[in-house]
């Protein structure tokens, strides 16, 4: 329900603007998720290893790729941004007692968009801007890491003719922004953006197709982007 609000919110804010000139922009540049992950206990691997109860957990590495996003300029204030990147890879890592342990990787999209609103400080050059969207995260290329396969035989839950994989769900959230365009030219710019995206996932760890364990992550990202900006 929250987040339909805010889909009419959005809608809202930016209803029956008219065009104008230099329109459209693009940014191009370094774009690095870094989570700021929690997640919820493996209480299977914990009740055949004989671990504490609440001991382990799993965590998300940063990564940093291509970032493109396109900016539609609606009034002097409001601006349309769809941010968009190559895909992340991510390697997912054991926490407490399994610190150490490569429990697999994956790879995501997070395609985002944002209502932006601009600021006048009196400088045609400089804009800082603030931004809320939404974000849809779709992980793909999921595996898992010979390290656990190795784990799970080494505790009688898996064999060598079993397979084992992994499987996280998608993720619908909110998306927070701000940042600056530093414009040099009449067409060209520097674009700086941090963001705080909303994404949580269920990671599957499955035998032979059934889910065996299943971890809750919540990986809410702050993302950052600094690059070049062009207009037109």
């Amino acid at each position: 329900m929250k987040k339909s609000l805010l889909v009419c919110s959005l809608l809202a804010a930016v209803a029956g603007a008219p065009a104008y000139a230099d329109t459209f922009s693009v940014n191009v540049g370094a774009i690095g998720v870094m989570p700021n992950d929690s997640s919820s206990n493996l209480p299977v691997v914990e009740s055949i290893a004989g671990f504490e109860n609440g001991s382990t957990g799993v965590t998300v590495d940063n990564n940093t790729q291509l970032g493109i996003t396109i900016d539609y300029k609606m009034t002097d204030n409001w601006t349309l941004e769809l941010v968009a990147a190559t895909p992340f890879s991510h390697e997912i890592h054991g926490t407490g007692v399994l610190a150490g342990m490569k429990i697999g990787e994956t790879k995501h999209l997070p395609p985002t968009l944002l209502a932006q609103y601009h600021f006048d400080i009196g400088s045609d050059n400089v804009k800082p801007f603030v931004g809320l969207g939404l974000n849809y995260t779709t992980f793909f290329e999921d595996k898992v890491s010979n390290q656990l396969v190795s784990t799970l035989g080494a505790l009688g839950v898996a064999t060598a003719d079993d397979h084992v994989d992994l499987a996280l769900s998608d993720s619908f959230g909110y998306a927070l922004q701000a940042g600056v365009n530093w414009k040099l030219t009449d067409k060209w710019g520097v674009h700086f953006m941090v963001s705080k995206m909303d994404i949580d996932t269920d990671a599957d760890v499955r035998l032979n197709g059934t889910t065996i364990e299943t971890v809750a992550v919540e990986i809410d990202p702050t993302v950052a982007m600094v690059g070049v900006r062009y207009t037109f």
